[in-house]
């Protein structure tokens, strides 16, 4: 039996063209679950909460982003029976600048001594200033939303 070279040569073009085609193929597939892989990752990748910390104080813009308006407040209410709580709401437009930068000499200052804690569960952190002796008493909680820190409510 004698092979013809036509198809012998047909033969070979054909694999060459399967296999380089199937070559393609898996490096654009490669290429979609690279870029996959990478958006998952931008999903699950969680802000620092300290870091955010950090720039929630210093700048004013990012404030104003990373806060969840209207934002409710619990504050006494002087003209209520026993200090009662009441609920308030505040607008972007009536926020005022909040400072939570905590350094370990307040609680050995003359005036306004308190402490800073921060406590975290599962995608919430509690930020609670308390007062030495002075009745400073605040508590902000931060929600994790879609892996940055938002500041949802206050109790003052």
């Amino acid at each position: 039996m004698k092979i013809n070279p036509v198809v012998v040569f047909l033969f070979f073009v054909f694999l060459f063209v399967n296999c380089s085609g199937n070559g393609k193929g898996n490096r654009e597939q490669e290429g979609k679950d690279t870029a996959f892989a990478q958006e998952n990752r931008k999903q699950t990748r969680q802000e620092d909460f300290y870091q955010f910390l950090d720039k929630f104080n210093s700048k004013r813009i990012f404030q104003l982003e990373r806060i969840i308006f209207p934002i409710t407040v619990l504050a006494p209410d002087a003209n209520r029976i026993a200090l009662e709580p009441t609920e308030e709401k505040i607008e972007k437009r009536d926020w005022e600048l909040l400072d939570l930068s905590y350094d370990s000499t307040y609680t050995t200052r003359d005036f306004d001594k308190y402490t800073q804690t921060v406590n975290f569960r599962k995608d919430t952190a509690h930020v609670a200033l308390r007062g030495i002796d002075n009745g400073i008493y605040a508590d902000y909680y931060f929600k994790l939303i879609d892996g940055e820190w938002f500041l949802v409510t206050l109790v003052e």
